[in-house]
């Protein structure tokens, strides 16, 4: 009898044991109430063990699952957009490295966004595991607000050994699908099976969400006409190369073509091959903006606003380029500073630009529009010491806008060096929120794709714009009159001109500053050793 009572009480957990289990699952039940309720329910009559109880089985009962909690407490720390630009309150996702539940270390990439025509990587700055994701892809995501959550792991608990065996044993039920192989994406489209008619359209894994992918390899998707995410990327982690791309076109290609080629089976007619139909209605597919384009969309759209008028001249670049001749051939034989290997006509023109601002600094400065509270409150025009001038550039992405800091105390040749980084850095995608902040005037060199004049708009928070076209060679007269003897004697010769277009804000600027200010920056080039006498 004292036996069967000790098994007994081995077998039944003890009131404060019961008490801790149903408070760990989250019930009110208080630990006195539930150990009356136990000592109530033992009064009743229950058979008797025939055996003895094992030890594993008493292990079982005294530390079985259902009387722990979880093994790791975590905390969820929402992720919050920072302010990565200025001004910028909204941010676009461009694509997700991370899923919910993928674990992810410090530093270690999430998403990658799109602000103010800049692609920036947003990075974690904790451990942990990846709960829930605020936005999709393509969605527009507010500044200082949650973007990700991800739990941290605060505290590992005592965990029994048959716990984490049966832990381990549902992770491996778990089977991960298996991989589509390599080689079955490369096999040729345009050899189909038994199975598969000739003609009949080649079925093709269908992808969804968005593809891992560098800005390059979209645009080059984007010029191609391909949609990114039917591509099978062969990549890290999935990642769609260019190499990706146009094996996506040659199958495609050799699909066509064995779909045109195949004969046609006894029986069978030919399609009769397709009629463009003059009196077909007109087709539109609506496509929503994004990325580069909707920043561009927004900040054009502010500039509407500006009242722009335009000036433009004819510079002769004649004495530029026999002196850029003299230079390149210098640092060819020097090797320049280390950073570049020659110079071009644009570093001259943004120190041009700079010392007209020193002498017209009205045309680098900005408005700031008066209270809509106040009724008092006038319009005020903020004058800028530095001359942090942008350049507008064409990138796989679209155009943006990095911007030289300090021209006005920097010399060409660091002008130089400073505009191959950031054309690098564009061109690639990695500029950083920094070389995109604070222009004070803008110039925009749109002569190295084509065209020989334009009237370039004004950027938000500046009065000005500087628009460059085409360098063209001329014939023109060369007038070499005796002034000795008065005989007037013309020659033609070879002139390299390009024509410079201003725009700026009729609110502060008046159309004489702006002819003075354009005057200096033609003075500069046409006659590039008086930039000496200026330098400091």
């Amino acid at each position: 009898m004292f036996l069967q009572r000790a098994y007994r009480g081995a077998l039944r957990p003890s009131p404060r044991r019961l008490a801790v289990a149903v408070t760990d699952r989250g019930y009110s039940t208080s630990r006195s109430q539930e150990a009356a309720a136990w000592t109530s329910s033992s009064q009743l009559s229950r058979p008797l063990p025939t055996s003895v109880a094992s030890p594993a089985l008493l292990r079982q009962f005294t530390h079985g699952r259902q009387f722990h909690a979880s093994r790791r407490l975590q905390a969820v720390k929402p992720v919050v957009l920072a302010d990565i630009g200025e001004g910028i309150v909204e941010c676009e996702i461009i694509q997700w490295f991370v899923q919910p539940g993928a674990r992810v270390e410090e530093f270690s990439p999430l998403c990658e966004v799109q602000s103010d025509k800049a692609s920036v990587e947003i990075t974690s700055r904790f451990a942990g595991v990846v709960r829930k994701l605020h936005y999709e892809a393509g969605e527009m995501a507010k500044v200082g607000k949650p973007f990700v959550d991800i739990d941290l792991p605060e505290e590992e608990l005592d965990t029994p050994s048959s716990v984490i065996e049966e832990d381990k044993v549902e992770r491996l039920d778990k089977t991960p699908e298996a991989p589509v192989p390599a080689d079955v994406v490369a096999e040729p489209i345009g050899e189909p099976t038994e199975a598969v008619s000739a003609t009949a359209p080649v079925p093709r894994q269908k992808f969804s969400g968005s593809s891992l992918a560098t800005p390059a390899v979209r645009h080059l998707s984007k010029e191609l006409k391909i949609d990114i995410t039917q591509v099978m990327g062969t990549g890290k982690d999935g990642r769609v190369l260019k190499e990706d791309i146009h094996r996506f076109i040659e199958q495609q290609k050799s699909g066509a073509s064995a779909a045109f080629s195949s004969p046609a089976t006894p029986g069978q007619t030919p399609a009769a091959p397709s009629i463009i139909d003059n009196d077909a209605p007109q087709q539109e597919t609506a496509v929503p903006i994004g990325g580069t384009q909707l920043q561009m969309f927004k900040a054009m759209t502010r500039s509407l606003n500006i009242p722009h008028f335009l000036y433009a001249d004819e510079i002769d670049f004649t004495q530029l380029y026999q002196l850029r001749q003299r230079i390149n051939a210098s640092l060819a034989k020097t090797g320049g500073d280390g950073s570049i290997g020659k110079i071009s006509y644009l570093p001259f023109v943004i120190k041009g630009v700079s010392m007209a601002l020193n002498q017209y600094p009205v045309l680098n400065a900005r408005i700031e529009a008066a209270s809509s509270t106040d009724a008092s409150s006038k319009p005020k025009l903020v004058y800028r010491s530095q001359h942090n001038i942008g350049i507008a550039m064409d990138t796989p992405n679209g155009l943006i806008v990095p911007v030289i800091r300090n021209v006005n105390a920097r010399s060409v040749l660091s002008i130089a060096s400073e505009l191959v980084r950031l054309q690098g850095l564009a061109q690639s995608g990695k500029l950083a929120p920094a070389d995109l902040q604070g222009g004070t005037i803008t110039v925009s060199n749109i002569g190295n794709v084509g065209g020989t004049y334009l009237s370039p708009v004004i950027v938000e928070r500046e009065v000005a714009i500087l628009g460059i076209g085409r360098l063209r060679t001329v014939p023109a007269f060369a007038d070499d009159s005796d002034e000795a003897t008065g005989a007037a004697s013309l020659r033609i010769v070879k002139r390299h001109v390009c024509h410079f277009s201003f725009s700026a804000d009729h609110r502060v600027v008046d159309g004489a500053t702006l002819a003075r200010a354009a005057e200096i920056v033609r003075q500069v080039v046409e006659k590039p050793d008086s930039m000496i006498l200026q330098l400091r």
